[in-house]
């Protein structure tokens, strides 16, 4: 009886130091995680809005704050809005930092954390050896459809091809492409009411 009792304080006593030397360890890494998050959230919206030069955040107590973009230091040309949107993929939430012009034309999109299945839904991430940037976030450049002769995308009506729109989906992924799609689609109508309202 004595040993079992001598076991459950050892195995109390490792547990007890491995949990302490986890809580230490994410003390420790928490502001560094958090710096790097802020660096690369600015690095995606300086990304998906190259011509803007000014970063106003709004409503940030809200469940879907935004940028307001500006094309000169002083703040006084507005020439469009930058948001991260959140769509139910596959298996994992799919965020994707946008950003439209004041029409709510997409100018550009960074898909910034998925945990889709690798070779399928991950793909939307996926850069093609020889190539710059993602062929499936490529479609979301405005400058995509410019060079293409045809009309710009906007935010607001935004969709797959499968649903009737101008994205082409990932093969075996609809539902990855699709999220990514409806989450910006939701988010860029909101914002729209909140900022003509």
């Amino acid at each position: 009886m004595g040993y079992i009792i001598r076991l459950g304080i050892i195995l109390m006593v490792v547990s007890g130091l491995g949990a302490g030397a986890l809580a230490l360890v994410n003390l420790k890494t928490k502001p560094i995680i958090e710096d790097y998050k802020r660096v690369e959230e600015a690095r995606a919206r300086a990304e998906v809005m190259e011509a803007g030069k000014k970063f106003v955040l709004c409503d940030s107590a809200s469940a879907l704050p935004f940028y307001k973009v500006f094309a000169d230091e002083e703040g006084t040309q507005l020439i469009g809005y930058v948001f991260t949107a959140e769509g139910k993929g596959y298996s994992s939430t799919v965020k994707t930092v946008a950003g439209v012009d004041t029409a709510f034309n997409l100018v550009g999109i960074k898909v910034t954390s998925q945990q889709e299945t690798p070779g399928l839904g991950a793909k939307c991430q996926e850069i093609t050896y020889g190539e710059d940037d993602s062929w499936f976030q490529r479609q979301f450049f405005s400058g995509y459809y410019e060079n293409r002769g045809e009309s710009p995308l906007n935010a607001l009506t935004i969709a797959v091809d499968k649903d009737g729109g101008k994205i082409h989906s990932i093969t075996g992924a609809t539902i990855t492409g699709r999220a990514i799609a409806n989450s910006i689609k939701q988010a860029a109508s909101e914002i729209k009411v909140r900022v003509e309202g």
